[in-house]
């Protein structure tokens, strides 16, 4: 066996030499045309030639460190089985029409913005050439591993009681049912892509009301929890870190992981706004009214970096809401447009390096849908500048 398993580990580092070539001659060819034919584009040429030479060395290490320690045919098999992520120029994004249902107009709740979103970032340039990922539906199973089955079959037969709709602050039709759904799938889809590229978004995302037994606050399911829990049962992650942004608590997603020690709840938030009634969070930050850019990144940067040291996450979810704008109806808060790109790219560059990050929408309540899907633009553009700088990395193979 000892011969054999020599045997194959050069094997395999033939493969991956050739692998190593073939992917620098496509990613220097590329970057090279880049260069010639759009000179003012420097900065997404380096970033492509970087992650290129990150997905080699990383993928490299990790399937040499696995074979290297595994002593049976399993280690032959990985080879025939893994798939070399190629080189890409932006993050993946995860989209499905379902995030906008039929609504009643005039509603609190912008339903359409995520629709406009969408818009926004094929017009600006930020979805790759493999266009945005789509999502399938949550199933009963996966919902109901973190929310209370009876509610979970409420609302996909439509049976919510009217006293739970309301609390919920959504009409439960079959549009909203549905979408709730998609939007954990969605949220599921990123995470697997960001444990594969070291980054991914979806454009939706971030219902951190809902708990245990029902929804709240405009939230139907728990996407993060849910994506956490399955994440975890399934051995894919050890360690996760919540990074919830969004102006309002995630009392949902505190209640849920109360007493979960893999799941990590970091929540900064205005401290005289929605819920009354706060969730145990591991960390909470409480803001004054008002707070504008200056003291929110001071509070940010005394925070994170050792956050991250002491979590050691496999994975990070990031709530990006842009309720904290100064013009939010439901905020109080007072950043600048500036101010949430600043966040944004923080977040990024600072987490990135110590773990994969699935990005997701959060909260949000201007009255103009064309201005309010802008600012959640603010996400896609940090991470696309994270993306070209290299930043991104992939978890790692885990050994079997």
């Amino acid at each position: 066996m000892s011969t054999l398993h020599e045997r194959l580990v050069g094997e395999s580092c033939s493969i991956l030499s050739v692998h190593q070539h073939k992917c620098t001659e496509t990613a220097g060819g590329a970057a090279g045309a880049l260069r010639e034919s759009a000179p003012d584009r420097l900065a997404e040429v380096d970033g492509l030639a970087m992650s290129a030479c990150s997905w080699r060395l990383v993928e490299t290490a990790n399937l040499q460190r696995h074979l290297s320690c595994k002593h049976s045919l399993a280690s032959a098999n990985l080879l025939a089985s893994i798939r070399m992520p190629s080189p890409r120029p932006l993050p993946p994004i995860v989209y499905h029409p379902a995030y906008s249902p039929e609504f009643p107009a005039g509603h609190r709740f912008p339903m359409q913005k995520y629709a406009r979103l969408a818009e926004v970032l094929g017009e600006e340039g930020l979805i790759g050439p493999e266009g945005l990922h789509t999502p399938e539906a949550a199933s009963f199973e996966l919902l109901a591993a973190v929310h209370e089955p009876v509610y979970v079959r409420e609302v996909l037969d439509l049976t919510v009681p009217s006293k739970v709709e309301r609390v919920i602050g959504l009409p439960m039709t079959r549009g909203v049912s549905d979408r709730s759904r998609m939007e954990v799938g969605g949220t599921l889809l990123a995470a697997q892509l960001a444990l594969r590229y070291g980054l991914a978004c979806n454009t939706a995302g971030g219902s951190h009301h809902a708990g245990p037994t029902k929804g709240a606050g405009f939230c139907v399911f728990n996407d993060i929890a849910v994506v956490c829990r399955a994440m975890i049962d399934a051995g894919e992650i050890e360690q996760v870190l919540v990074v919830d942004l969004d102006v309002h608590q995630g009392d949902g997603t505190a209640f849920i992981f109360e007493d979960e020690p893999r799941v990590f709840t970091f929540s900064m938030q205005g401290e005289k706004n929605y819920p009354v009634r706060r969730g145990p969070s591991d960390l909470d930050i409480d803001l004054p009214d008002g707070t504008g850019d200056e003291l929110y990144m001071t509070e940010l940067r005394a925070t994170l970096p050792g956050l991250l040291e002491r979590v050691a996450p496999d994975l990070v979810f990031y709530i990006a809401g842009v309720d904290p704008h100064v013009s939010d109806r439901l905020g109080r808060l007072a950043l600048s447009d500036e101010g949430l790109l600043e966040r944004d790219s923080y977040v990024l560059e600072t987490c990135l390096p110590m773990a994969p990050v699935v990005g997701v929408t959060g909260g949000g309540y201007d009255l103009d849908i064309y201005k309010l899907a802008r600012r959640h633009a603010t996400l896609h553009r940090a991470a696309a500048t994270a993306w070209r700088s290299g930043l991104a990395r992939p978890a790692a193979l885990s050994d079997v």
